[in-house]
């Protein structure tokens, strides 16, 4: 395929493009001048006037120059790619990010520096082979991830894996008339072998009959190096890539299986013609069991019972029911005896009679025993005759029974069946002393084959199938111990010899490997081997001349050349990204973005201009684009041709931008946070130790310290701190003071449900003080009356505060004057004591006119031992 493509692109005849001033871009800078450069893609837009020549690269919203810029962004932007560039075709708008590059191939130009109308070639579908297709050109471009094979003047070969700007300007071993090798993409990993290609993809496409991830083997029902299918006529042959292509299974029509059947033929109605002895089995498949008056024997083939038996057993033969007129013989179960014959008066009739009323009759000539006149009473029937279906028949020469296909049985008297899965059978020179084992089959049930007059279903290792008839097993020649097609081709030799195509030999030959007695092939990517995988070589041929770990490879990776002395690959120099050999002068390209190729030497480029070095072409843009000299004009410089383009530009933040911004900000108030609990702590830890210190708390002796050291030592909880006497007190006095207020709180409530002049509903509960009114004064209130009523001697009409009398407060239980008088007496230093002030004007008048409550001590009910009462008012 690839030779037909070559033919018809690389047939340029003289056409060139004639030189026009036009502006030739790469991302970054741009050039106006002369230029036959055909390489890239034209972009031009409506409103600008300035058409645009875009080299190979990838060109985005932020390009350089202005003018290039604004041709990208333009709405109107078209773009028009030149031969192998782009599948858009002409006139389609621009999408960015733009990328130009060349379609995966080949494109071949007939001047130097990508100059004239170009021819394009894309990747072949299968391998070029050993076919050379000569082209000429002056300068070729290779597209990304693909390597051409070249022969170059004296038959060498050389690998390009880079555009190449001049022919010229190569290597002398690169220089002479170009034929192409081969043409394949590098991305396939692992490489294909040399029946497959390597696609753009990464996948090998293979060749027909080829298959596996490399192209390596055959597919099923192909064989040999080419992987050719199997001959005509074979369900199955020796396939594979080292088979050869021997018919093991051929094709058999009719199949028994075919028409649910055994032991039968298939008829083209789709009918089974059981053999004889056989008929359908119980679960419907057809020729399946043995019909009556038939047994199976040991070999699976059904004989028909012995005379006079109606049914027999199977493996033995022994009958289980006699016909009418015989009896079991008591010395042989497997036989059936006639009855004698008798006359009517008792007498028995000689062998050759039957009883006929009161006389023996002769029997018919047929046989030699009978029950009646006729032939078909026959017991037994005469010489040269056997029973067959109640008659009695005569048999050829080769012992088979007249309207039949069974053979004659002289020990049973009957025509019994052929052997297992026999058709039709014979005895050579059948006579009455022939016995039925000396029965040879002479057809077979379609699938078997005839081997020593019996069938079986493949032949037997030392013969082979005789391509005469497909039916019988012929015996191989002594050479052989098996052969196939014919006597004399062996598959394997006696002798201790190996077998190669078909003949015994010593030793293998070149391209063979030894294998089970014969010589097997070499993979067809191998030129020596030691097994018939592609990485079992051990010697490589020209197409695929590299060997590594096993396989041979068509190249060495980019930056080695293959040395045809030592058959390795070895490095190029520093300066080269691929040669042709060794040393610096065998470049085929540069590996600096700084230098150019000359004569095979990369050199400084010396870029005049202002440009580079253009990426992937090997030529600067000054060397693409002829500028005219000075003084003379080449048109009107267009604005913007080597203006920077002002681009203004919001970038959005990424999902991770924004991400890594949240995890900033919670980082930072969990650190804030922290330090701020952290003072915190620290604030109260130091208020708690200057409370400690004013309280003198703090005072630790060494045995204290040496306590929290074996706490913190063996991880014990720190043992609370004893209190002093004096906190313990205080803790005291101020739960009794607690209790006593909020009992005085509960007294004081109840008592004021029943006040005079209360706004308060009366409680339900019976007064605990009868009381005696004298005047407007309660005698037994707990707190006294407003300071107007006892002026005035009147009523309040709102209701009368409830403010217990301060007369006398109780003394807390545990406050330091009830300690009692056994106890030293602590000053209180917690509580400072009140120093009592002088009554007011106000308050000793109050004093001097307040009447002090009679109280009678049998108006107090009498408690009954409840533990004692804690009442403040009881005397």
């Amino acid at each position: 395929m690839l030779s037909s493509i070559f033919a018809a692109t690389f047939a340029f005849g003289a056409s060139v493009v004639a030189q026009s001033s036009s502006v030739v871009c790469v991302a970054g800078q741009c050039l106006q001048g002369y230029s036959n450069t055909t390489l890239g893609a034209t972009l031009s837009a409506s409103g600008i006037s300035t058409e645009v020549l875009l080299l190979p690269g990838q060109y985005t919203s932020t390009t350089n120059p202005e003018l290039l810029h604004e041709l990208l962004t333009s709405s109107s932007a078209k773009l028009s790619p030149s031969t192998g560039f782009g599948n858009s075709s002409t006139g389609s708008s621009v999408a960015l990010p733009l990328n130009i590059a060349l379609q995966p191939g080949m494109t071949i130009y007939p001047q130097a520096f990508y100059s004239g109308q170009g021819s394009y070639s894309n990747l072949p579908t299968s391998p070029v082979g050993n076919a050379t297709i000569p082209f000429t050109a002056s300068s070729f471009a290779l597209s990304g991830n693909v390597w051409a094979a070249v022969s170059a003047g004296s038959n060498s070969r050389v690998v390009l894996w880079n555009s190449v700007p001049d022919v010229s300007q190569l290597p002398a071993s690169a220089s002479g008339s170009l034929s192409l090798l081969n043409l394949q993409s590098s991305s396939c990993s692992p490489a294909c072998s040399g029946n497959g290609i390597c696609s753009s993809s990464g996948t090998c496409q293979c060749q027909s009959g080829f298959t596996g991830s490399s192209c390596e083997s055959c597919s099923s029902g192909f064989f040999g190096p080419e992987c050719k299918a199997c001959p005509s006529g074979c369900t199955s042959c020796d396939d594979g890539i080292s088979g050869t292509g021997r018919c093991l299974v051929p094709v058999v029509s009719n199949l028994p299986s075919s028409c649910n059947c055994i032991n039968g033929e298939c008829g083209s109605n789709g009918q089974c013609t059981c053999l004889a002895g056989w008929t359908s089995a119980s679960n419907g498949t057809q020729c399946a069991a043995c019909a009556a008056g038939f047994f199976l024997d040991t070999n699976g083939n059904c004989e028909i019972c012995q005379l006079g038996c109606q049914q027999c057993a199977d493996g033995t033969g022994d009958c289980i029911t006699c016909a009418s007129g015989f009896t079991q013989d008591g010395n042989d179960r497997t036989k059936c005896d006639a009855i004698p014959q008798t006359t009517s008066n008792g007498t028995a009739c000689p062998d050759g009679s039957y009883g006929a009323g009161s006389a023996c009759a002769v029997c018919s000539p047929l046989c030699t025993t009978c029950t009646g006149p006729n032939s078909n009473n026959c017991v037994i029937c005469g010489s040269g005759t056997y029973k067959f279906n109640g008659s009695c028949v005569t048999t050829s020469t080769g012992g088979v029974c007249s309207g039949s296909n069974m053979i004659a049985n002289n020990n049973k008297h009957e025509c019994d069946t052929c052997g297992p899965k026999c058709t039709t059978c014979q005895i050579s020179n059948f006579n009455v002393a022939s016995t039925a084992n000396q029965a040879q089959c002479t057809g077979c049930l379609p699938g078997f084959v005839l081997s020593q007059g019996q069938c079986v279903t493949s032949c037997p290792s030392g013969t082979f199938l005789s391509p005469q008839d497909n039916l019988t097993c012929t015996a191989c020649s002594s050479s052989c111990t098996s052969c196939a097609g014919s006597a004399t081709t062996c598959l394997t030799c006696a002798n201790n010899l190996l077998a190669s195509n078909g003949q015994c030999v010593n030793s293998c030959p070149s391209n063979t490997f030894s294998s089970s007695g014969a010589c097997i092939s070499c993979h067809p990517d191998c030129a020596t081997c030691s097994g018939a995988s592609f990485n079992q070589c051990t010697s490589c041929n020209k197409a695929l001349p590299v060997l590594t770990s096993g396989r041979c490879l068509a190249t060495c990776s980019q930056n080695q050349y293959f040395d045809t002395t030592s058959s390795t690959c070895q490095s190029c120099d520093s300066s080269c990204a691929s040669c042709s050999g060794a040393g610096p002068n065998s470049c085929l390209a540069c590996s600096s973005s700084s230098q150019v190729l000359r004569g095979g030497t990369c050199t400084s480029a010396n870029c005049t201009s202002g440009t580079s070095v253009v990426p992937s072409l090997g030529a600067c843009l000054s060397e693409l684009v002829l500028v005219s000299p000075s003084g003379t004009s080449s048109g009107a410089v267009p604005s913007g041709l080597s203006t920077p383009a002002t681009i203004t530009t919001t970038q959005r933040l990424q999902w991770w931008e924004i991400l890594l911004m949240a995890l900033g900000c919670a980082f930072i108030f969990v650190a804030f946070l922290y330090c701020w609990r952290r003072r915190a702590r620290k604030q109260r830890a130091k208020a708690t130790a200057a409370f400690a210190s004013a309280k003198a708390l703090h005072k630790q002796n060494w045995r204290w310290r040496l306590a929290r050291f074996g706490e913190r030592l063996f991880g014990h909880n720190r043992s609370p701190r004893p209190e002093s006497e004096e906190i313990a007190l205080w803790k005291l006095r101020h739960a009794e003071e607690a209790r006593h207020h909020n009992e005085m709180e509960k007294l004081m409530i109840a008592q004021g449900y029943s006040r005079s002049g209360s706004s308060r509903s009366p409680s339900p509960l019976p007064s605990l003080h009868p009381y005696e009114r004298r005047g407007s004064h309660d005698a037994n209130r707990l707190s006294a009356n407003s300071m107007y009523s006892q002026l005035t001697g009147e009523v309040r009409s709102a209701p009368e505060p409830r403010q217990p009398v301060k007369s006398d407060p109780l003394s807390s239980r545990f406050s330091t004057t009830t300690l009692g008088s056994s106890a030293p007496k602590k000053p209180n230093v917690l509580k400072r004591q009140p120093t009592p002030k002088a009554p007011s004007n106000a308050e000793q008048y109050a004093a001097s006119v307040r009447q002090s409550p009679a109280f009678d001590s049998t108006d107090w009910i009498t408690p009954t031992n409840t533990g004692g009462s804690r009442n403040p008012f009881r005397k």
